[in-house]
Parts: C-alpha cells; structure tokens; sequence
C-alpha cells in the first residue's frame, strides 16, 4: 500500500490547508482562512488550464499521507509561483551592495552595507510555500525531500509554463512572535504598519511599497544591530533549504526581502540539477523490487482532478525511456503499459 502521496490542491482542501499553514505563515501561504481559499483556487484553476496566461498560475502540491482518514490527511505542501513580478504587481527587492569609504587626511577606512531598492516587471518563477507538518519531519520516507522535489520535477516536465530564473526567498530570524528587526527599523516608519499587515497585504497589492519605500540608496550603518545582523541572514527553520538550494544549483544573488531582510537564492531553469535529472518515460510493467532497484518520485497527469499525482516508488530502467515500477505505485496511480510518466531519482 502507497503511504504517502503529492498530488495538485484541489477545492475541498481549504481547511486542511489552512492547518498546515499555521506552522509557516508565510506570505505565500498565510495563516487566513480567506487567502487560503483563494490560493486553492487558483492552484485548480492553474492546473487545469482555466487561467489561460501561464504567467498569472500558481500551483499549489499537497502532501497526503493516506493512512489517515477515509480521503488521507494533508501533511504538507510546496508551491510553484510562475512569474512573480508583472505589469502592476511588481517583484521587489533590495539589492545589497558594498560600499567602502576612507579619508586620508584622518586615515579612516570604513565598509557601509547599502541597500537599494529594485523592481522587475518581467521577474521570475518563484518555488515556496514549503511546510511538512513536525511529526512527518524525521524518519526513513523522506517526505521533507519529497515534497520539495515534486516541484522541480513538474518544472522539467512543463518548462515552457515557467521562467528561466527561478527564485527562492528564504525565511530569515524572526523573532518568536514573528516580529521582523528590519521591519521595525524600516518598513515600519515609512508605512506604518505592522509587519504581519503589510506583509498580507503584498500578497495581492504591492503599490504602498513603490509609493511609500524610499527611492535610491539606505545605509544599513544608520540601522540598530540587530537590524543590521538579519539583512542577508538565513533563519534557523530554513537552514536545510537553503543547504538542498546549494547543493541543486541555486546561489545567493545579494536580493533580500524588502520587508524581513530574507536572502533571495535564484538559478537558471538549466542549472538546476534536480531539472535536469528528471526525464520523461513510459510505463513498461509492475514490478517486483529488490533493494538494489532505485527510488524515485513517479508522476503523471491527467485532464480530470486531481491533474498531477506523484508517488516514490522503486524502478528499474527497461529498454529506451521505459521503466518498469513498483507494483504498489503501478496500482494506485491505475498505470498501464505505456502510460506517460516523469520520473525523478531520489538520493
């Protein structure tokens, strides 16, 4: 029996979503009942074709572990946002730069960090959203893995649906109630408003950014320290992001948040190794596995809901693009010889 499964968010995972958004809140998946009916609709409507420009989608995977429940409980979930930053919503950002000053007539040297503020109306797909529930973080099945895989693979699969930069935007320390030290050195006095208002605001409406941020250059030097300390810094809850970002392809690219100060991490679509790992097969049969066949995230689409549906399961290469697979995963993803899949290796 298949344990775990990803498909695509659906109607009808709304409250189930919203539990497991609790324990990121984050802009792309808050803690509010109203934006997250939104986010699944919009993640059903992306999958299904009825948001017709690829660039307005954002596609939301579920993580179910299906010994819970008549329907499978969601544990976790990951998104894929296509383009973030267009005409009237732009992307926004700080660069971060280094300055160095000296005087000769007193021989005084300083190094002053500055941010300036950037917009892209044309920017790029965006990968987020990623949460697994604690009780499902340790343990052989490697469901962290999993659902952060899922969405590199769906990008390989549809790459023509996405951008060539992908960006990932990394938590950084926050305080334990969710306060931001550069919100309230910064964004606070230009807006003010609380960081958790204006972050939840961003989401749809970015203007009061553009309108109300200063334009040119801040010195971070004319910022308290523990302002300063979170610019570029990644939290204790994203370290092992960023460590999987890394070791697949993605770099700092000196952007951080406006608002909390997080690390912007990007590729190319081509640099990506877990892209360029996935690759498009056929069914050939169920098998039989032995320890020495690889694991790997299955996938297939369909026209009806749930769209996507993912599995790990064992397989063996057989024959040019055919892979023989797991008679688990074989069953209940209903395959059939021949039947299209993408398949991903696991480490």
């Amino acid at each position: 029996m298949i344990s775990y499964e990803i498909r695509a968010a659906v109607t009808g995972d709304e409250e189930q979503l919203l539990h497991v958004a609790r324990h990121l809140n984050s802009v792309n998946l808050p803690n509010n009942r109203d934006a997250i009916h939104e986010i699944v609709a919009e993640s059903h409507r992306s999958f299904s074709g009825a948001i017709q420009d690829p660039r307005l989608r954002q596609y939301v995977f579920v993580l179910v572990d299906r010994t819970k429940g008549e329907r499978g409980t969601i544990v976790g979930t990951s998104m894929i946002i296509a383009q973030l930053g267009r005409r009237g919503v732009p992307y926004i950002y700080f660069d971060v730069l280094d300055e160095e000053k000296y005087s000769a007539t007193i021989d005084k040297h300083f190094h002053h960090t500055v941010l300036r503020i950037g917009y892209s109306y044309n920017g790029p797909t965006e990968i987020g959203g990623l949460v697994l529930m604690p009780a499902y973080r340790q343990g052989p099945d490697k469901l962290g893995t999993m659902i952060s895989y899922v969405r590199f693979l769906y990008m390989a699969a549809r790459q023509e649906l996405f951008q060539e930069e992908i960006l990932a935007e990394l938590m950084p320390p926050l305080e334990p109630d969710g306060t931001s030290h550069l919100w309230e050195a910064l964004g606070r006095k230009f807006t003010g408003m609380s960081y958790a208002e204006a972050d939840l605001l961003s989401k749809k409406n970015k203007e009061f950014i553009k309108g109300l941020f200063p334009e040119g250059t801040i010195y971070a030097t004319l910022l308290p320290d523990d302002a300063q300390r979170v610019i570029g810094k990644v939290g204790a809850q994203t370290r092992g992001v960023e460590k999987l970002l890394r070791r697949i392809g993605f770099r700092y690219a000196h952007r951080v948040d406006p608002f909390d100060g997080g690390p912007h991490f990007t590729a190319r679509m081509d640099e990506i190794s877990l892209v360029s790992d996935t690759r498009r097969a056929k069914a050939g049969r169920p098998l039989t596995p032995s320890p020495s066949d690889p694991k790997g995230i299955i996938a297939l689409e369909a026209p009806e809901p749930p769209y996507f549906r993912a599995v790990t399961a064992s397989f063996r290469e057989e024959g040019q693009r055919t892979l023989a697979i797991a008679e688990d995963a074989w069953e209940h993803l209903g395959l059939k010889p021949l039947s299209p899949v993408w398949v991903l290796p696991m480490p």
